[in-house]
């Protein structure tokens, strides 16, 4: 049985390549993946899906991923679901505001592929 089986993910990513990497890579090992350009896309696809993990970058157009992040876990319908923001700002402090906002892991790129699914693991408690 694959982590995935059975679950939904919500990637944001706006670069095209990082998307479809990631949704590849979660498709893989069985989520069905809802994909997003940003975070105001993200925001429009909550009203209908309730995703049980999101992916998120921290640089996109229209509204960047701790924006994103902080939003929904200020929103009772949304703030159980976990967050990994997968991003190539690896700042400390950049790391610190999207844990703060409310992101479970804070993953770099380039990031190694089992150290994502490890994260994800780990954030839907498997």
């Amino acid at each position: 049985m694959a982590i995935g089986d059975g679950l939904h993910a919500l990637v944001l990513e706006d670069d095209e390549a990082a998307q479809a990497l990631l949704a590849k890579l979660l498709t893989s090992v069985g989520f069905q993946v809802t994909v997003a350009s940003d975070g105001l896309d993200g925001l429009m696809k909550l009203e209908t899906l309730r995703p049980d993990i999101i992916l998120c970058d921290v640089m996109m157009p229209h509204l960047d991923g701790t924006t994103f992040t902080k939003a929904i876990k200020g929103q009772s319908a949304t703030r159980d679901i976990p967050v990994i923001m997968v991003t190539a700002k690896n700042d400390t402090r950049s790391i610190v505001e999207g844990i703060n906002v409310g992101a479970k892991f804070y993953l770099t790129k380039p990031y190694r592929v089992a150290e994502l699914i490890a994260k994800v693991e780990k954030a839907l408690g498997k």
